[in-house]
């Protein structure tokens, strides 16, 4: 009986395991790509001026915010405190699935032999889309 009951504890075990890792395992989301979403990057003078707020008060640290208003979603990802300039970040996902928009930039740094100072920077993206109440995972 000792036995048996060790193989039980450890089953549970490695299900309570599996579970955590994945994230709640027995909900169903789809993940498939309903439609790439249309988008446009944000210049600082067109973010929204309580958005802009958020990202100033958080951009020393990695962030990723969410904003609706006015009909439109802003998706903002900033990467933290780099040591110079010369960074620039590319939007490689935005797309629609059944249960989530998906996003994911990627941070690229200066090239070599680019003219850089040592100046701290704070890399981020804004991007604006058409209002949709879904929430947003970041890739």
């Amino acid at each position: 009986m000792n036995k048996r009951f060790k193989q039980i504890m450890a089953g549970m075990l490695a299900l309570t395991m599996c579970l955590a890792a994945g994230g709640c395992a027995f909900t169903t989301t789809k993940t498939d790509k309903i439609k790439d979403l249309s988008f446009t990057v944000q210049k600082e003078a067109d973010i929204p001026e309580i958005l802009l707020q958020e990202i100033e008060q958080k951009k020393g640290e990695c962030f990723k915010l969410t904003y609706t208003d006015g009909g439109y979603t802003y998706i903002a990802n900033g990467y933290g405190k780099q040591p110079t300039n010369g960074y620039s970040i590319q939007v490689k996902n935005l797309y629609l699935t059944e249960n989530a928009v998906c996003f994911k930039t990627e941070l690229y740094g200066p090239q070599d032999g680019e003219d850089v100072s040592q100046a701290e920077s704070f890399p981020y993206i804004v991007v604006k889309l058409e209002a949709i109440d879904l929430p947003v995972v970041f890739e």
